[in-house]
């Protein structure tokens, strides 16, 4: 009986696993950068659904009542009251919560939607966001925000041209044609803002390319 019962709830799963789920697992190159030339991994094991995407909009857009703009004030409050009893000089308003910051809260909270993997770091960057997006030619946009801001360790991400932002999160985009081959950017350098076709953040225009070659991957036999 529970053998049965088993059989069925995967079956169930099974069915409900489309062909537009799949996970996708690509590798690219750097370049760029300080450490261009280094191979990458992308493995996106699940995209976003549209309600978690617009809990992060709403994050970077400081709703009210938006749990990544709560956290952000959270802990600007607790900085002010640790201040307050060492003596320090008055800090800023807790109520003064950035953008980043309200989006940063928000993406801790956020489900995984896969890693990203520099062959040079022991650790990955965790995905915390994955969307994508058709493009007119019958490939897409794939739009990716990773957690912790890449480099966040070390001088391999810095921009070769331009200063480098200071987004504690980073803001991936890929452009493939129809066989899943091409190139990618990250906001690594300017500013970040909504890109109404997406509905998500997307970097600014006319940036070098930071991934090249990016082309499909096959699944890895472990995680790294």
């Amino acid at each position: 009986m529970i053998l049965l019962a088993a059989s069925a709830l995967a079956a169930v799963l099974l069915m409900a696993q489309t062909p537009g789920d799949a996970a996708v697992y690509l590798t690219a190159s750097t370049a760029n950068v300080s450490g261009a030339g280094e191979t990458v991994r992308f493995e996106i094991l699940r995209w976003s659904t549209d309600e978690e995407r617009e809990k992060l909009l709403a994050a970077w857009e400081l709703r009210a009542g938006t749990a990544g703009a709560g956290a952000a004030k959270g802990r600007a409050g607790a900085k002010a009251g640790k201040a307050g009893v060492k003596g320090a000089p008055p800090p800023a308003s807790a109520e003064a919560v950035t953008p980043e910051a309200s989006l940063a809260a928000a993406l801790e909270g956020a489900v995984t939607a896969g890693y990203l993997w520099p062959t040079s770091e022991t650790a990955g960057y965790t995905i915390r966001y994955a969307g994508r997006f058709p493009a007119p030619d019958g490939g897409q946009r794939i739009v990716l925000i990773t957690q912790r801001r890449l480099g966040a360790l070390n001088q391999r991400w810095n921009p070769s041209a331009g200063i480098a932002n200071k987004y504690p999160f980073s803001v991936i985009e890929l452009r493939l044609n129809a066989k899943n081959e091409g190139e990618g950017w990250a906001a690594q350098a300017g500013s970040v803002k909504v890109d109404p076709a997406v509905k998500i953040l997307a970097g600014e225009s006319g940036q070098p390319a930071v991934f090249r070659n990016v082309r499909p991957a096959k699944q890895a036999g472990g995680a790294k």
